[in-house]
């Protein structure tokens, strides 16, 4: 009898393996209490990266030049969120970084308005 083959051979995984398991060792807890970050949450720089900054650290900072959304940074770094959540929160407690809540959608018109202007239109 020949010996069943073993799926899980190191090299049989295909490519683009989504088990990708990820640890990113901190310098210590923040001090002050966790902000709320969610998908929306606009994070940009307030320094330039040092050279002791881990990579992905000096990599937000780096990019932060502009506001970007939490969901951005972690799309741009290949990250998953609950990985890249306590980088920013260490860069916040830092001050390397500031975290800005969503830029509100602008006051919907006001609907009377709309249909006078419809009505002056349709006038025409």
């Amino acid at each position: 009898m020949s010996e069943p083959e073993n799926p899980r051979q190191p090299g049989a995984e295909p490519p683009g393996n989504p088990d990708r398991l990820y640890i990113l060792g901190g310098e210590g807890e923040a001090k002050s209490p966790a902000p709320h970050l969610d998908l929306v949450t606009l994070v940009v720089s307030r320094s330039e990266p040092d050279p002791g900054l881990q990579p992905e650290h000096a990599a937000v900072v780096r990019m932060c030049d502009y506001p970007l959304s939490v969901a951005e940074i972690s799309a741009y770094l290949e990250l998953p969120v609950s990985t890249l959540t306590p980088v920013l929160t260490e860069l916040l407690s830092r001050g390397r970084v500031e975290a800005r809540p969503p830029i509100p959608a602008a006051a919907l018109p006001d609907v009377s308005l709309l249909e006078a202007v419809m009505h002056g239109l349709q006038k025409l």
